[in-house]
Parts: structure tokens; C-alpha cells; sequence
């Protein structure tokens, strides 16, 4: 059997951790990130080919089926994507006719984002595609099942920012030499 080691590029002999490493089926970030970016992947694709529109597409138009008439920053805020990421899919929704914006009367640098009679047609189209898809995947749990799922994503949503914001530890952190 070959040394994995002896093979690495340019001569260099790959270093073999004995520290601890993730247990993938286990490690709870791994596997809400593998099950969002398969997911994303797939309705991407799937939107894509029927609608002409892209996840982060569907996820824009679906904060403004949910609040309609809100600035872009609410819709970062509320679905976790960055600002450029959003404002390139809101320039695309609007250059399709899905969405326009206006000026907030409270706050004139501030702009609106509104779905268009358009846009709320679409949004009801990937609605029940996007429902399909929800029903499939949780069709192994039962109702009480889904309910508690349902709850500790919740419960771990509301941690993200704790985590985020936690001052880990000097050991934690890598020391540049």
C-alpha cells in the first residue's frame, strides 16, 4: 500500500494529524451546511429550468411575498445572505419586472423593494413547487416529529448570533509567527 504522504505535490511530505478530527455524521454545522447547499443546489437548478430564476432569486421574492415594501437590508437581515449577493438578485428581478423599488417617505436614502403583479404570480408558481419539494422531505417524520424538528431549528437559529459574536478563546485561534 502506497504512503499518501510520499505523494504530495512538489516533494513535500503531507503532514498526517493525529489530533482529533470531525465526525462528520455527527458534527451539527457539517450537516445543516451539507443539507442547505444540496437543497440550494437542487431548487436552483430545478427554478432555474421552469421559472428563469435562480434560488437566491426565489429566496428574495419569497421575504417579499412575506414582507412586501422593505429595504434591501431587511431582506439580508432576514434570510442571511450578504448585500452584494442581494442587490445583484433584486438588479435581476427588477430588470425581469418581478420587482421595483421606491423611496422610503421616512428616509429618502433609503430605497423600497415592492413585488410587482408579476412577481407575486411567480411567487405563487415556485410556491408550490418549493411546497412539493418541503412535503417530500419531510414525508419520513411524523406531524409531532416535524413540529419538534421545526422547534430546535428555531431554538438554533436564535444562536446563531451568540456563536458568531462569541470571543473564542486565544488557543483558538491560529498565531501568525
Amino acid at each position: 500500500m502506497q504512503d499518501p504522504a510520499r505523494n504530495a505535490p512538489s516533494g513535500r511530505r503531507l503532514r498526517m494529524s493525529s489530533t482529533k478530527k470531525l465526525d462528520l455524521d455527527r458534527y451539527v454545522p457539517g450537516l445543516v451546511t451539507f443539507i442547505a447547499n444540496k437543497l440550494s443546489a437542487g431548487a436552483s437548478l430545478l427554478y432555474r429550468e421552469n421559472f428563469g430564476i435562480g434560488v437566491v432569486e426565489w429566496r428574495v421574492l419569497s421575504m417579499l411575498a412575506v414582507e412586501n415594501g422593505i429595504p434591501a437590508q431587511r431582506i439580508c437581515q432576514v434570510i442571511g445572505l450578504d448585500k452584494s449577493v442581494v442587490s445583484r438578485s433584486l438588479a435581476l428581478l427588477q430588470k425581469d419586472g418581478l420587482v421595483h423599488t421606491e423611496v422610503d417617505q421616512r428616509d429618502a436614502r433609503r430605497l423600497l423593494v415592492h413585488l410587482t403583479e408579476k412577481g407575486h404570480t411567480l411567487h405563487d408558481e415556485v410556491f408550490q413547487v418549493a411546497s412539493a419539494r418541503e412535503k417530500l422531505l419531510l414525508s419520513r417524520f411524523t406531524a409531532e416529529e416535524q413540529n419538534t424538528l421545526i422547534r430546535l431549528l428555531n431554538v438554533m437559529h436564535e444562536q446563531v448570533d451568540k456563536v458568531n459574536a462569541h470571543p473564542y478563546i486565544s488557543r483558538g485561534k491560529r498565531k501568525s509567527a
